[in-house]
């Protein structure tokens, strides 16, 4: 009979994956982006294919933050968002909006939460790297 295998010690569970979460604020309205769908992909290698790895959309408040942590070696990810049915796209009633779509693409660090907000108003828009 073999003698039993000790767990694995203290310390030495994987790092968790890297983790993406988004929020959308309405700049001309100056409140946040409720519904609008977000699509999040993920790329293995530089120039490699994008792959679909989650669907959500923006709460009351504006976030998604539900998305599952990313594939172990991820390098990139992109966060593509329909902004064309949500009133902070509109140049004017009628009128298609300017940006119909945002797509953002950014690089992974792996085992760290990357927490990018968009910023929307009906003529510009502005990403950047949150906490």
């Amino acid at each position: 009979m073999n003698p039993p295998t000790p767990a694995d010690p203290p310390g030495t569970e994987p790092a968790p994956g890297a983790t993406v979460s988004t929020h959308v604020l309405d700049t001309a309205r100056g409140r946040p982006a409720r519904g609008v769908p977000v699509t999040l992909s993920t790329r293995a290698r530089t120039g490699g294919e994008w792959r679909p790895h989650a669907e959500g959309t923006t709460d009351p408040d504006g976030r998604c933050r539900d998305f599952p942590a990313l594939p172990a070696g991820t390098v990139a990810a992109r966060l593509v968002f329909s902004t064309a049915p949500h009133p902070a796209a509109a140049v004017e009633e009628g009128e298609p909006p300017f940006f119909p779509e945002v797509a953002v693409a950014f690089a992974i660090s792996p085992g760290e939460h990357h927490h990018v907000p968009l910023l929307l108003s009906p003529h510009g828009y502005t990403v950047y790297r949150g906490s």
